[in-house]
């Protein structure tokens, strides 16, 4: 820097322990610059999937296309919708959603109209309450799992222990989901189908079961249009 009179320089190292992180300016209120990993993560159904972890800065408007080809090779399918902050909406990523029929959460590009209709309003609202979503699973991860806590120095033992932070917040929420699946059971009665004797019978053919039951509701619904 000195010899050729620059006041920046890339990848500046900063912690002799851990070269490898490098300052990150996000200009936020309190705290401008940041040290650490970069996330890129998305969340389907409450679980949360670590697409990119970087130590450089970079832009994560340009993983959308990434996490949407993840998706539909995962699910077999592209998203009705996708709720991301603004700095996903550049018209690159408008144009790939369009084409794939996939909504992108947020007002319209460009000078906003003086009278928007409620409708757009009430949209946008709902959009940007249901992508706060992602952000709560950041605030679970550092304040109950320990993801500000990483004391690791290398970086792959640091990105395996920020792998592991988010694996065991979807290991909790499965495990949240079984036992609000047994108290259900639990209060519905269904524990009494599950002790009954007659599941040790030889002569119990689960498919007559499962036939008894599309039948009935083939009865009920054709009763009901009746």
């Amino acid at each position: 820097m000195w010899s050729e009179k620059k006041t920046r320089v890339d990848q500046r190292i900063v912690s002799l322990s851990q070269p490898h992180v490098r300052p990150i300016v996000r200009g936020k209120a309190g705290k401008p610059t940041e040290f650490g990993a970069k996330l890129s993560v998305s969340c389907v159904d409450n679980y949360v999937f670590l697409h990119r972890l970087s130590w450089e800065n970079f832009n994560e408007s340009q993983d959308l296309k990434a996490q949407g080809e993840n998706f539909k090779e995962t699910y077999g399918c592209y998203p009705e919708s996708v709720h991301v902050d603004k700095i996903y909406r550049t018209r690159e990523n408008l144009a790939w959603c369009k084409e794939r029929g996939i909504r992108l959460s947020g007002l319209p590009l460009g000078i906003p109209p003086k009278n928007r209709s409620a409708e757009i309003k009430k949209q946008a609202q709902e959009d940007e309450s249901f992508r706060n979503a992602i952000e709560g699973k950041f605030g679970q991860a550092k304040r109950r799992f320990g993801l500000n806590l990483c004391m690791t120095k290398l970086p792959e033992t640091s990105e395996t222990s920020i792998a592991l932070t988010f694996l065991v917040v979807n290991l909790s929420l499965l495990l949240w989901q079984f036992f609000g699946l047994f108290l259900s059971f639990l209060i519905l009665g269904r524990t009494k189908e599950l002790r009954c004797r007659q599941r040790f019978n030889k002569n119990y053919v689960k498919s007559d079961f499962t036939q008894v039951k599309l039948i009935t509701w083939a009865t009920n619904y054709w009763h009901s249009i009746a």
